[in-house]
């Protein structure tokens, strides 16, 4: 029988560190030692996560405890890199969901070295790894859907569009994540300025040499969760030579699947499932890309890679399935 670890949440209050906490709580290999929130310190946590009731009496705490093998950093971008400097975390390894630790020149604070937490090119590195830097959600989709060309040198004249759903905005009122704006409303928004674009551009580059512009314009879409990405590239390659060349990338990949059949979000919201799909017109090629934006995108990548650093099956505590209707 394999032996518990023990994990903690920083920032635990938010719409990811609820989507962690709910993974935590019943992974088989894992006691939650504490979920920590300076806002809500002290209240029970199904107070603000209400999927919660029923499956623990935890309360939020203010402090932070040292005894964790694990810590999932799930605070606002900034924050991780100010947390490490007010505590040490022990010999605690670190799993930080934010953006501070995932570009080249940003992976050291202190002692420690951050690992780009990307299992479908990372895996052997986050075995190894002390602490992880967990890809941003719109970064997780338009890799997977352009990595087997990148790694082919096939990427040339790149545009994508996207879509995300409220919850990628965080928790925080917005207005423009508020009901009454989002509801039966579509907006553009940091048109070819996305900060994700950046961590795309490494992963990519680590492949690829010579990469062409990454045109990416991301939509707010009216719904809660979920990422959708159509990546257009020119490209010579058959419809069975493209499939060919992502089956073969992706052959030992845990929780990406390449279909034949297009995509929709409601085959991979609530689970950690990135599902790609291919399309070729003459010297043209389309791969969409659906995730989940808060599991596959944040807390289920979260998990997957503690699963890959400390030896669980990759998929324990994430066999999670879609609600299709």
């Amino acid at each position: 029988m394999t032996q518990k670890i023990k994990a903690g949440i920083i920032g635990a209050a938010g719409y990811t560190g609820g989507e962690t906490l709910r993974l935590l709580l019943n992974h088989p290999y894992v006691e939650v030692l504490f979920a920590q929130s300076r806002s809500q310190a002290g209240m029970p946590v199904h107070t603000v996560h209400a999927d919660l009731t029923g499956e623990t009496d935890m309360q939020f705490c203010d402090e932070v405890p040292a005894s964790a093998d694990v810590v999932f950093f799930c605070m606002g971008h900034g924050e991780a890199r100010k947390a490490l400097q007010e505590h040490s975390f022990g010999n605690a390894r670190i799993i930080d969901l934010s953006q501070d630790f995932r570009l080249a020149a940003n992976t050291v604070c202190g002692d420690r070295t951050f690992v780009y937490g990307l299992p479908e090119i990372n895996k052997a590195k986050i075995a190894d790894a002390h602490n992880i830097a967990n890809p941003g959600c719109f970064a997780t989709a338009i890799q997977l859907a352009l990595l087997p060309l990148a790694g082919a040198g096939m990427l040339t004249d790149v545009h994508i569009t996207g879509i995300t759903g409220s919850t990628g905005a965080g928790q925080k009122l917005q207005a423009s994540s508020h009901f009454s704006w989002r509801h039966s409303n579509i907006e553009a928004y940091k048109s070819l300025d996305h900060q994700h674009i950046l961590e795309i551009r490494e992963t990519l580059g680590s492949q690829q040499k010579q990469l062409p512009a990454i045109n990416f314009i991301p939509w707010r879409g009216d719904f809660t969760r979920g990422i959708y990405i159509s990546a257009q590239a020119v490209c010579t390659l058959s419809n069975d030579e493209a499939y060919n060349l992502y089956d073969q990338f992706y052959t030992s990949a845990r929780f990406t699947t390449v279909s034949r059949k297009m995509v929709n979000l409601k085959q991979v919201v609530n689970t950690n499932k990135c599902i790609l799909h291919i399309e070729t017109t003459g010297d043209h090629i389309v791969i969409h890309a659906a995730i989940d934006n808060l599991l596959k995108g944040a807390a289920g990548q979260a998990v997957q890679n503690m699963n890959i650093m400390f030896g669980f099956n990759e998929d324990a505590g994430l066999k999670l399935k879609a609600t299709s209707f």
